[in-house]
């Protein structure tokens, strides 16, 4: 994906953000914790922190959190949901914080639309000496047949490679490097996962495929024959025709420390 075409996604989601809000799950607790094990002090930035999804784990885990978030409409929805915490405009490119001020950086399905090479000197000077960066990633686990089968009726604008616990570990494993040149600012990468779920049913997951950013900025037509099918295809299957399911997932995590 070029530079054009990144940008043209991240910022996608503001058009969608009351369906994000509704339909994108939380993350495993069991990551969060992961993630933060090495972090000296409770003071964590939610990065990229969209609707709060990751914010409210992180609250109900006892950090200290600030929220930036450069889209407007995905701030709103975060300052409507927890309207007690600290929720700024910004990017992990121009980080409105001062130097060294959190222990933590935390990004939830955010990171890999970061520009490295100058995000990568803004969170290392956010972050105190020997502060943690991670990037989670909510991943369908595409182990169990029904959903292997899903990705592939889906295709990849609505299940991509970093959207499978197949994928995921590839595809995110040196989202902390730059792309260019530029002096490494964090140290060797750490990946776990952990078992996670959300409850749902045909129709609302289709609509949370429907928030993913290739079907946000695929022409109309296209997406909703692409939902189409994925629409019939979870009616044709035993395990998601009729009523509430469990989606398989795991909440992958990539944690660096800064150099």
């Amino acid at each position: 994906m070029d530079q054009d075409e990144r940008l043209l996604h991240s910022s996608s989601f503001g058009a969608a953000a009351v369906a994000y809000a509704e339909h994108r799950p939380d993350y495993a607790r069991t990551a969060v914790r992961w993630a933060l094990e090495p972090a000296t002090g409770p003071r964590v930035l939610d990065l990229g922190a969209g609707t709060g999804k990751l914010t409210a784990t992180l609250l109900a885990l006892g950090a200290d959190v600030v929220a930036v978030e450069p889209d407007p409409a995905m701030l709103t929805e975060l300052r409507r949901a927890l309207q007690g915490v600290r929720a700024l405009p910004g990017s992990a490119e121009a980080i409105p914080l001062p130097d060294g001020s959190v222990d933590a950086v935390l990004a939830g399905n955010a990171m890999h639309w970061f520009d490295m090479a100058v995000a990568g000197p803004e969170i290392a000077r956010v972050l105190a000496p020997d502060g943690v960066l991670a990037g989670l990633w909510n991943v369908m686990d595409d182990g169990v047949e029904w959903v292997s089968g899903l990705a592939r009726v889906g295709g990849s604008a609505a299940v991509g490679p970093r959207d499978t616990s197949t994928g995921w570990r590839a595809e995110t494993v040196d989202l902390h490097v730059p792309a260019t040149a530029a002096a490494a600012r964090f140290g060797s990468p750490e990946q776990a996962a952990f078992p996670h779920g959300q409850r749902r049913t045909a129709a609302s997951l289709v609509a949370t495929v429907a928030t993913r950013a290739g079907m946000l900025v695929m022409p109309s037509q296209e997406r909703e024959a692409t939902l189409g099918r994925i629409h019939a295809y979870l009616a044709s299957r035993p395990e998601t025709a009729h009523g509430e399911f469990t989606l398989p997932m795991l909440t992958g995590v990539l944690r660096v420390r800064r150099l």
